[in-house]
């Protein structure tokens, strides 16, 4: 599943979720908008209620890019 496919399936979802990396609280949304084609068409790995993570070219799970955390 490409990064471009967890956000989207957050966005429609409609899952009461912010996603968090080490400067800011981002919406699913948002990402879709702000991120480069190239980073979103990149193989990542939703856990729910955790962090979405990117897919090394092992198959193994690499850097967690957002942290989950739930709306106030």
């Amino acid at each position: 599943m490409s990064l471009r496919e967890v956000l989207e399936k957050v966005v429609s979802d409609r899952l009461p979720i912010l996603l968090t990396d080490r400067n800011k609280d981002w919406e699913a949304s948002e990402l879709l908008e702000n991120l480069s084609m190239p980073m979103l068409k990149r193989n990542a790995h939703f856990q729910p209620g955790m962090y979405i993570a990117l897919i090394n070219d092992g198959g193994y799970l690499g850097e967690v890019l957002y942290r989950v955390k739930p709306k106030a």
